[in-house]
Protein backbone atom coordinates (compact mmCIF):
# COMPACT_ATOMS: atom_id res chain seq x y z
CA UNK A 1 0.00 0.00 0.00
CA UNK A 2 1.24 3.71 -1.10
CA UNK A 3 1.60 5.22 2.72
CA UNK A 4 3.50 8.51 1.52
CA UNK A 5 1.81 11.24 1.61
CA UNK A 6 0.08 13.13 -1.20
CA UNK A 7 -0.61 16.59 -2.22
CA UNK A 8 -3.81 16.41 -4.68
CA UNK A 9 -4.00 19.19 -7.03
CA UNK A 10 -7.89 19.31 -8.35
CA UNK A 11 -8.94 20.73 -11.79
CA UNK A 12 -12.22 23.19 -12.45
CA UNK A 13 -14.17 19.53 -13.77
CA UNK A 14 -14.13 18.11 -10.40
CA UNK A 15 -15.02 21.44 -8.32
CA UNK A 16 -17.97 21.63 -10.75
CA UNK A 17 -18.67 18.14 -9.65
CA UNK A 18 -18.63 18.41 -6.32
CA UNK A 19 -17.94 21.77 -4.56
CA UNK A 20 -16.34 20.07 -1.31
CA UNK A 21 -14.38 17.89 -2.95
CA UNK A 22 -11.37 19.48 -1.01
CA UNK A 23 -12.43 17.93 1.96
CA UNK A 24 -12.69 14.14 0.33
CA UNK A 25 -8.97 13.39 0.56
CA UNK A 26 -8.20 12.77 4.58
CA UNK A 27 -5.07 13.47 5.62
CA UNK A 28 -3.29 14.72 2.64
CA UNK A 29 -2.75 18.25 1.39
CA UNK A 30 -4.62 19.81 -1.65
CA UNK A 31 -3.96 22.78 -3.78
CA UNK A 32 -5.80 24.56 -6.46
CA UNK A 33 -4.22 26.14 -8.95
CA UNK A 34 -5.88 30.00 -9.44
CA UNK A 35 -6.47 29.31 -12.80
CA UNK A 36 -9.30 26.93 -11.60
CA UNK A 37 -10.29 29.98 -9.54
CA UNK A 38 -11.07 32.29 -13.12
CA UNK A 39 -12.62 29.37 -14.42
CA UNK A 40 -15.05 29.21 -11.79
CA UNK A 41 -15.34 32.94 -12.03
CA UNK A 42 -16.83 32.48 -15.44
CA UNK A 43 -19.60 30.06 -13.67
CA UNK A 44 -20.11 31.30 -11.06
CA UNK A 45 -23.53 33.29 -13.06
CA UNK A 46 -26.38 31.45 -13.79
CA UNK A 47 -29.26 28.77 -12.69
CA UNK A 48 -27.69 25.71 -13.26
CA UNK A 49 -26.34 23.02 -11.03
CA UNK A 50 -22.15 23.41 -12.03
CA UNK A 51 -23.23 27.26 -11.42
CA UNK A 52 -24.37 26.42 -8.16
CA UNK A 53 -21.31 24.57 -7.20
CA UNK A 54 -18.94 26.97 -8.16
CA UNK A 55 -20.77 29.80 -5.54
CA UNK A 56 -20.42 27.04 -3.06
CA UNK A 57 -17.21 26.29 -3.92
CA UNK A 58 -16.31 29.93 -3.70
CA UNK A 59 -17.50 30.83 -0.52
CA UNK A 60 -16.40 27.46 1.16
CA UNK A 61 -12.65 29.12 0.31
CA UNK A 62 -13.48 32.33 1.20
CA UNK A 63 -14.91 31.12 4.71
CA UNK A 64 -11.61 28.87 5.05
CA UNK A 65 -9.64 31.34 4.54
CA UNK A 66 -10.83 34.07 6.83
CA UNK A 67 -7.60 34.28 8.89
CA UNK A 68 -4.93 33.00 6.43
CA UNK A 69 -3.85 33.74 3.15
CA UNK A 70 -4.88 31.43 0.79
CA UNK A 71 -1.04 31.04 -0.57
CA UNK A 72 -0.02 29.62 2.71
CA UNK A 73 -1.26 26.25 3.81
CA UNK A 74 -4.01 26.22 5.86
CA UNK A 75 -5.23 23.33 7.57
CA UNK A 76 -8.69 21.93 6.71
CA UNK A 77 -11.43 21.33 9.86
CA UNK A 78 -11.02 18.10 11.43
CA UNK A 79 -7.74 16.83 12.93
CA UNK A 80 -7.07 13.73 10.37
CA UNK A 81 -7.29 16.65 7.65
CA UNK A 82 -4.75 17.95 5.66
CA UNK A 83 -3.80 21.64 4.47
CA UNK A 84 -4.85 23.39 1.63
CA UNK A 85 -3.64 26.11 -0.37
CA UNK A 86 -3.92 28.11 -3.83
CA UNK A 87 -0.95 27.84 -6.43
CA UNK A 88 -0.51 31.46 -8.06
CA UNK A 89 2.72 31.11 -9.69
CA UNK A 90 2.87 29.26 -13.20
CA UNK A 91 6.17 28.10 -12.93
CA UNK A 92 8.69 27.20 -16.08
CA UNK A 93 10.59 24.20 -16.85
CA UNK A 94 12.47 22.95 -19.67
CA UNK A 95 9.81 20.82 -21.69
CA UNK A 96 7.04 21.75 -19.29
CA UNK A 97 3.30 21.65 -20.41
CA UNK A 98 3.24 24.80 -21.66
CA UNK A 99 6.39 23.97 -24.10
CA UNK A 100 4.92 20.56 -25.00
CA UNK A 101 1.05 21.96 -25.35
CA UNK A 102 1.62 25.79 -25.35
CA UNK A 103 0.84 28.73 -23.23
CA UNK A 104 -2.77 29.57 -24.48
CA UNK A 105 -5.38 27.20 -22.52
CA UNK A 106 -5.75 27.16 -18.52
CA UNK A 107 -5.49 23.22 -18.73
CA UNK A 108 -1.35 23.34 -19.27
CA UNK A 109 -1.06 26.07 -16.75
CA UNK A 110 -3.14 23.92 -14.64
CA UNK A 111 -0.49 20.48 -15.45
CA UNK A 112 2.73 23.06 -14.85
CA UNK A 113 1.32 23.78 -11.08
CA UNK A 114 1.27 20.27 -10.45
CA UNK A 115 4.46 19.92 -12.10
CA UNK A 116 6.12 22.94 -9.85
CA UNK A 117 4.93 20.85 -6.61
CA UNK A 118 6.29 17.86 -7.88
CA UNK A 119 9.60 19.78 -8.30
CA UNK A 120 8.99 21.54 -4.93
CA UNK A 121 8.46 18.20 -2.48
CA UNK A 122 10.12 15.41 -4.14
CA UNK A 123 9.83 13.46 -0.56
CA UNK A 124 5.38 13.37 -1.90
CA UNK A 125 3.46 11.83 -4.04
CA UNK A 126 1.79 14.57 -6.60
CA UNK A 127 -1.74 13.42 -8.53
CA UNK A 128 -4.02 15.49 -10.56
CA UNK A 129 -7.31 14.90 -9.67
CA UNK A 130 -9.58 15.71 -13.13
CA UNK A 131 -12.69 14.28 -14.93
CA UNK A 132 -11.31 15.56 -17.85
CA UNK A 133 -9.77 12.42 -19.46
CA UNK A 134 -7.40 14.43 -22.42
CA UNK A 135 -5.71 16.27 -19.07
CA UNK A 136 -5.49 12.96 -17.19
CA UNK A 137 -3.06 11.68 -20.38
CA UNK A 138 -1.76 14.69 -20.82
CA UNK A 139 -0.71 14.98 -17.63
CA UNK A 140 0.53 11.23 -17.97
CA UNK A 141 2.92 11.91 -20.63
CA UNK A 142 4.70 14.30 -18.31
CA UNK A 143 5.10 11.71 -16.24
CA UNK A 144 2.48 13.31 -13.40
CA UNK A 145 0.22 11.28 -11.63
CA UNK A 146 -3.19 11.49 -12.31
CA UNK A 147 -6.57 9.85 -11.66
CA UNK A 148 -10.10 10.43 -11.58
CA UNK A 149 -12.37 12.22 -8.84
CA UNK A 150 -13.55 8.68 -7.04
CA UNK A 151 -16.25 9.91 -4.34
CA UNK A 152 -19.60 8.89 -5.50
CA UNK A 153 -18.33 6.64 -7.83
CA UNK A 154 -19.90 2.74 -7.93
CA UNK A 155 -17.07 0.49 -8.35
CA UNK A 156 -18.97 -2.33 -9.40
CA UNK A 157 -21.56 -0.77 -11.87
CA UNK A 158 -21.32 -4.34 -14.28
CA UNK A 159 -23.73 -6.23 -10.86
CA UNK A 160 -25.33 -2.84 -9.98
CA UNK A 161 -28.85 -3.75 -8.04
CA UNK A 162 -31.51 -4.42 -10.57
CA UNK A 163 -34.83 -4.48 -8.37
CA UNK A 164 -35.42 -7.68 -9.06
CA UNK A 165 -34.47 -11.59 -8.64
CA UNK A 166 -35.29 -14.84 -10.57
CA UNK A 167 -36.08 -17.57 -8.92
CA UNK A 168 -36.34 -21.28 -10.91
CA UNK A 169 -37.29 -23.80 -8.90
CA UNK A 170 -40.11 -22.31 -6.57
CA UNK A 171 -42.39 -25.22 -5.81
CA UNK A 172 -45.38 -25.53 -8.04
CA UNK A 173 -47.38 -25.59 -4.68
CA UNK A 174 -46.07 -22.43 -3.10
CA UNK A 175 -46.61 -20.62 -6.20
CA UNK A 176 -50.54 -21.70 -6.54
CA UNK A 177 -50.90 -20.85 -2.39
CA UNK A 178 -49.38 -17.67 -3.51
CA UNK A 179 -51.68 -17.08 -6.25
CA UNK A 180 -54.84 -18.18 -4.30
CA UNK A 181 -53.86 -16.08 -1.21
CA UNK A 182 -51.68 -12.93 -3.00
CA UNK A 183 -49.24 -12.86 0.00
CA UNK A 184 -47.27 -15.38 1.99
CA UNK A 185 -45.09 -14.45 4.90
CA UNK A 186 -41.17 -14.12 3.53
CA UNK A 187 -40.54 -17.28 5.52
CA UNK A 188 -42.50 -19.25 3.88
CA UNK A 189 -40.29 -18.99 0.87
CA UNK A 190 -36.49 -20.35 0.51
CA UNK A 191 -35.67 -16.54 -0.70
CA UNK A 192 -32.30 -14.31 -0.07
CA UNK A 193 -34.76 -11.96 2.61
CA UNK A 194 -33.85 -8.37 1.14
CA UNK A 195 -34.01 -5.00 2.83
CA UNK A 196 -36.06 -2.86 1.19
CA UNK A 197 -38.58 -3.19 -1.80
CA UNK A 198 -37.67 -6.28 -3.96
CA UNK A 199 -39.33 -7.65 -6.72
CA UNK A 200 -39.18 -11.43 -7.41
CA UNK A 201 -39.96 -13.81 -10.73
CA UNK A 202 -40.85 -17.27 -9.07
CA UNK A 203 -41.30 -20.04 -11.84
CA UNK A 204 -41.61 -23.75 -11.91
CA UNK A 205 -41.10 -24.90 -15.26
CA UNK A 206 -43.93 -23.12 -17.44
CA UNK A 207 -45.61 -21.96 -13.93
CA UNK A 208 -44.88 -18.43 -12.66
CA UNK A 209 -45.93 -15.78 -10.88
CA UNK A 210 -44.91 -12.33 -10.30
CA UNK A 211 -44.22 -10.52 -6.50
CA UNK A 212 -43.10 -7.95 -4.36
CA UNK A 213 -41.17 -8.27 -1.05
CA UNK A 214 -43.21 -5.29 1.43
CA UNK A 215 -40.35 -4.66 3.81
CA UNK A 216 -43.06 -3.23 6.20
CA UNK A 217 -45.30 -5.84 6.58
CA UNK A 218 -42.76 -8.62 5.72
CA UNK A 219 -44.58 -10.18 3.02
CA UNK A 220 -44.47 -11.55 -0.45
CA UNK A 221 -47.09 -9.98 -2.24
CA UNK A 222 -48.66 -11.23 -5.52
CA UNK A 223 -48.46 -8.68 -8.33
CA UNK A 224 -50.64 -8.74 -11.09
CA UNK A 225 -50.59 -7.10 -14.91
CA UNK A 226 -52.03 -4.09 -14.93
CA UNK A 227 -52.70 -1.63 -17.83
CA UNK A 228 -52.15 2.40 -16.74
CA UNK A 229 -53.99 4.89 -18.70
CA UNK A 230 -54.12 2.38 -21.41
CA UNK A 231 -50.61 1.48 -21.51
CA UNK A 232 -50.80 -2.31 -21.52
CA UNK A 233 -47.30 -3.93 -19.65
CA UNK A 234 -45.55 -5.89 -22.77
CA UNK A 235 -43.35 -7.81 -20.62
CA UNK A 236 -42.81 -9.00 -17.23
CA UNK A 237 -40.33 -6.06 -16.40
CA UNK A 238 -42.34 -3.68 -17.02
CA UNK A 239 -45.75 -5.23 -14.93
CA UNK A 240 -42.82 -4.65 -11.85
CA UNK A 241 -41.89 -0.87 -13.17
CA UNK A 242 -45.74 -0.23 -12.88
CA UNK A 243 -46.09 -1.90 -9.34
CA UNK A 244 -43.88 -0.04 -8.07
CA UNK A 245 -45.29 3.75 -9.90
CA UNK A 246 -48.86 2.67 -8.81
CA UNK A 247 -47.63 1.90 -5.10
CA UNK A 248 -48.51 4.99 -2.79
CA UNK A 249 -46.01 3.61 -0.26
CA UNK A 250 -43.06 3.76 -2.78
CA UNK A 251 -42.21 7.83 -2.58
CA UNK A 252 -39.18 7.29 -4.97
CA UNK A 253 -39.12 4.73 -7.66
CA UNK A 254 -35.97 4.44 -10.54
CA UNK A 255 -36.47 2.81 -14.36
CA UNK A 256 -32.88 2.25 -15.87
CA UNK A 257 -32.44 0.48 -19.40
CA UNK A 258 -31.85 1.07 -22.70
CA UNK A 259 -33.35 3.41 -25.01
CA UNK A 260 -37.19 1.80 -26.25
CA UNK A 261 -37.64 -0.11 -23.02
CA UNK A 262 -40.25 2.01 -21.95
CA UNK A 263 -39.10 4.13 -19.30
CA UNK A 264 -40.40 7.39 -19.42
CA UNK A 265 -43.79 6.01 -21.41
CA UNK A 266 -44.46 3.83 -17.95
CA UNK A 267 -43.74 7.11 -15.62
CA UNK A 268 -45.56 9.02 -17.75
CA UNK A 269 -48.84 7.01 -18.09
CA UNK A 270 -48.66 6.12 -14.38
CA UNK A 271 -48.64 9.45 -13.55
CA UNK A 272 -51.91 10.36 -15.48
CA UNK A 273 -53.52 7.17 -13.92
CA UNK A 274 -52.76 8.78 -10.79
CA UNK A 275 -53.51 12.33 -11.48
CA UNK A 276 -56.24 13.07 -8.50
CA UNK A 277 -53.84 12.46 -6.26
CA UNK A 278 -51.36 15.11 -7.03
CA UNK A 279 -51.27 18.66 -7.45
CA UNK A 280 -49.35 18.54 -10.58
CA UNK A 281 -47.41 16.53 -13.20
CA UNK A 282 -44.16 17.25 -13.86
CA UNK A 283 -42.04 16.22 -16.26
CA UNK A 284 -38.65 17.15 -17.11
CA UNK A 285 -34.88 16.22 -18.06
CA UNK A 286 -31.73 18.10 -17.75
CA UNK A 287 -30.47 20.62 -21.08
CA UNK A 288 -27.54 19.04 -22.52
CA UNK A 289 -26.36 21.87 -24.99
CA UNK A 290 -26.52 20.06 -28.31
CA UNK A 291 -22.46 19.46 -29.91
CA UNK A 292 -21.42 21.14 -27.10
CA UNK A 293 -23.08 24.33 -27.76
CA UNK A 294 -25.03 26.80 -25.10
CA UNK A 295 -28.68 27.25 -25.88
CA UNK A 296 -28.41 30.86 -26.52
CA UNK A 297 -27.25 30.07 -30.53
CA UNK A 298 -30.59 28.59 -31.14
CA UNK A 299 -33.07 30.75 -32.70
CA UNK A 300 -36.64 32.06 -31.09
CA UNK A 301 -37.65 33.05 -27.04
CA UNK A 302 -36.63 30.76 -24.65
CA UNK A 303 -39.63 28.38 -25.23
CA UNK A 304 -38.24 28.18 -29.10
CA UNK A 305 -35.08 27.27 -27.45
CA UNK A 306 -35.69 24.38 -25.49
CA UNK A 307 -38.37 22.87 -27.48
CA UNK A 308 -36.17 20.51 -29.31
CA UNK A 309 -34.96 19.21 -25.92
CA UNK A 310 -38.23 18.39 -24.62
CA UNK A 311 -39.61 17.22 -27.51
CA UNK A 312 -38.89 13.42 -26.41
CA UNK A 313 -41.08 14.18 -23.76
CA UNK A 314 -44.25 15.75 -25.94
CA UNK A 315 -43.99 12.62 -28.18
CA UNK A 316 -44.27 10.27 -24.88
CA UNK A 317 -47.34 12.27 -24.06
CA UNK A 318 -48.48 11.78 -27.76
CA UNK A 319 -48.59 8.23 -27.64
CA UNK A 320 -50.30 8.09 -24.90
CA UNK A 321 -52.84 10.25 -25.94
CA UNK A 322 -53.02 7.79 -29.08
CA UNK A 323 -53.92 4.88 -27.32
CA UNK A 324 -57.57 6.57 -26.88
CA UNK A 325 -59.77 7.21 -29.91
CA UNK A 326 -59.55 10.99 -31.03
CA UNK A 327 -62.94 11.98 -29.84
CA UNK A 328 -62.26 9.73 -26.18
CA UNK A 329 -62.67 12.40 -23.40
CA UNK A 330 -59.67 11.60 -22.25
CA UNK A 331 -57.85 13.27 -25.10
CA UNK A 332 -59.72 16.65 -24.47
CA UNK A 333 -59.27 15.99 -20.69
CA UNK A 334 -54.83 16.05 -20.87
CA UNK A 335 -55.27 18.82 -23.61
CA UNK A 336 -57.13 20.43 -20.32
CA UNK A 337 -54.56 19.02 -18.31
CA UNK A 338 -51.12 20.90 -20.46
CA UNK A 339 -53.21 24.14 -20.37
CA UNK A 340 -54.19 24.96 -17.23
CA UNK A 341 -50.42 23.34 -16.06
CA UNK A 342 -51.77 20.59 -14.41
CA UNK A 343 -49.06 18.66 -16.58
CA UNK A 344 -45.94 20.96 -17.03
CA UNK A 345 -43.05 19.92 -18.90
CA UNK A 346 -40.09 22.02 -18.31
CA UNK A 347 -36.12 22.01 -18.18
CA UNK A 348 -35.19 20.96 -14.82
CA UNK A 349 -33.13 23.89 -14.24
CA UNK A 350 -36.44 25.74 -13.75
CA UNK A 351 -37.51 23.75 -10.08
CA UNK A 352 -34.23 25.76 -8.25
CA UNK A 353 -35.72 26.99 -5.06
CA UNK A 354 -39.49 25.05 -6.16
CA UNK A 355 -40.76 23.06 -2.55
CA UNK A 356 -42.51 20.42 -4.70
CA UNK A 357 -45.44 19.60 -2.25
CA UNK A 358 -47.99 16.81 -3.85
CA UNK A 359 -46.57 16.68 -6.98
CA UNK A 360 -45.85 13.61 -8.94
CA UNK A 361 -42.24 14.52 -10.71
CA UNK A 362 -40.56 12.73 -13.48
CA UNK A 363 -36.69 13.63 -14.13
CA UNK A 364 -36.18 11.70 -17.68
CA UNK A 365 -32.11 11.23 -18.23
CA UNK A 366 -31.29 11.23 -15.07
CA UNK A 367 -28.10 9.45 -16.14
CA UNK A 368 -26.98 13.15 -17.24
CA UNK A 369 -26.78 14.56 -13.77
CA UNK A 370 -24.61 14.01 -10.82
CA UNK A 371 -25.06 12.67 -7.16
CA UNK A 372 -25.29 16.20 -6.33
CA UNK A 373 -27.79 16.96 -8.80
CA UNK A 374 -30.13 14.05 -7.79
CA UNK A 375 -29.67 14.81 -4.10
CA UNK A 376 -30.63 18.20 -5.03
CA UNK A 377 -34.00 17.46 -6.95
CA UNK A 378 -34.78 14.80 -4.26
CA UNK A 379 -34.25 17.31 -1.05
CA UNK A 380 -36.91 19.57 -2.90
CA UNK A 381 -40.03 16.82 -2.13
CA UNK A 382 -42.99 18.40 0.11
CA UNK A 383 -45.88 16.56 1.36
CA UNK A 384 -47.37 13.48 -0.49
CA UNK A 385 -44.47 14.21 -3.37
CA UNK A 386 -43.38 11.09 -5.57
CA UNK A 387 -40.25 11.22 -7.74
CA UNK A 388 -39.51 8.88 -10.44
CA UNK A 389 -36.21 9.04 -11.88
CA UNK A 390 -35.37 7.77 -15.33
CA UNK A 391 -32.50 6.62 -17.96
CA UNK A 392 -29.62 4.16 -19.23
CA UNK A 393 -26.19 4.40 -17.03
CA UNK A 394 -24.23 3.48 -20.08
CA UNK A 395 -25.78 6.56 -22.71
CA UNK A 396 -23.70 9.92 -20.84
CA UNK A 397 -24.06 12.89 -22.57
CA UNK A 398 -22.31 14.84 -20.66
CA UNK A 399 -18.18 15.27 -20.75
CA UNK A 400 -17.43 14.68 -16.97
CA UNK A 401 -19.46 11.30 -16.08
CA UNK A 402 -19.40 8.25 -16.79
CA UNK A 403 -21.75 4.50 -16.16
CA UNK A 404 -19.98 4.42 -12.29
CA UNK A 405 -20.47 8.73 -11.45
CA UNK A 406 -23.29 9.51 -13.18
CA UNK A 407 -26.42 10.43 -10.13
CA UNK A 408 -28.19 7.90 -11.06
CA UNK A 409 -26.36 4.83 -10.53
CA UNK A 410 -25.41 6.48 -7.17
CA UNK A 411 -28.89 6.76 -6.05
CA UNK A 412 -29.70 3.16 -7.33
CA UNK A 413 -26.58 1.91 -5.01
CA UNK A 414 -27.49 4.02 -2.03
CA UNK A 415 -31.17 3.65 -2.02
CA UNK A 416 -31.82 0.36 -2.40
CA UNK A 417 -32.33 -0.86 0.90
CA UNK A 418 -34.90 2.03 2.01
CA UNK A 419 -38.51 1.09 2.07
CA UNK A 420 -39.67 4.09 0.27
CA UNK A 421 -37.50 3.48 -2.29
CA UNK A 422 -37.66 0.90 -5.85
CA UNK A 423 -36.15 -0.04 -8.93
CA UNK A 424 -36.35 -1.94 -11.57
CA UNK A 425 -33.61 -2.62 -14.67
CA UNK A 426 -35.98 -3.09 -17.83
CA UNK A 427 -34.29 -4.85 -20.14
CA UNK A 428 -35.84 -6.06 -23.03
CA UNK A 429 -36.37 -3.18 -25.66
CA UNK A 430 -40.34 -2.78 -27.18
CA UNK A 431 -40.04 0.23 -29.08
CA UNK A 432 -39.16 -2.01 -32.45
CA UNK A 433 -37.32 -4.72 -33.58
CA UNK A 434 -34.69 -2.34 -35.55
CA UNK A 435 -34.57 -0.30 -32.35
CA UNK A 436 -33.59 -3.76 -30.73
CA UNK A 437 -30.90 -4.59 -33.36
CA UNK A 438 -29.16 -1.36 -32.65
CA UNK A 439 -29.40 -1.52 -28.92
CA UNK A 440 -27.70 -5.23 -29.32
CA UNK A 441 -25.24 -4.15 -31.74
CA UNK A 442 -24.19 -0.97 -32.55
Amino acid sequence: MDRKEKIFVLDTSVILYDHSALKSFEEHDVAIPVQVLEELDNFKKGNETRNFEAREFIRLIDNISKEHLLTDWIPLNGSTKGKFKVITEVKRFENDALDTFGEEKFDNKILNAALSLKIQFPEKKVVLVTKDICLRLKAKSLDVNSEDYETGKIKDVQHLYTGKTVYNDVSAALIDRLFEKGELPVEDFDLDKPKGNHFFILKNGKSSILSKYDPKEQLVKRIEKQRVFNIVPRNAEQSLAISALLDPSIKLVTLQGVAGTGKTLLALAAALDQRRNYRQIYVTRPIIPLSNKDIGYLPGDITSKLDPYMQPLWDNLKMIKGQFDKHDPTVHRIDEMLASDKIAIAPLAYIRGRSLSRIFFIVDEAQNLTPHEIKTVISRAGDDTKIVFTGDIYQIDTPYLDSQSNGLSYLIDRAKDDPLFAHITLEKGERSELANLANKLL
